[in-house]
């Protein structure tokens, strides 16, 4: 199963690097829906269950938090 996620890299991280994640998400059968390069390093992506286990394992990853809708009063 798939789910919407948002990844952050840390900011030691290359572009060739997210490049290569973002590859690696498509060729796993997720999509990468936006892209984050200014202001953190990152992208919004479906996400195979299978691949996020070894998202959550890489040592580059900041942080991932399942992307969902945000409202202020």
């Amino acid at each position: 199963m798939s789910q919407k996620y948002i990844v952050v890299f840390k900011n030691t991280a290359t572009k060739d690097q997210i490049d290569q994640y973002e590859a690696e998400v498509k060729s796993s059968g997720g999509d990468v829906t936006q892209r984050f390069d200014t202001g953190m390093n990152g992208f919004a992506a479906t996400i195979p269950d299978s691949f996020l286990t070894k998202l959550k394992a890489d040592s580059i990853i900041d942080f991932i938090e399942p992307d969902s809708i945000v409202t202020t009063q």
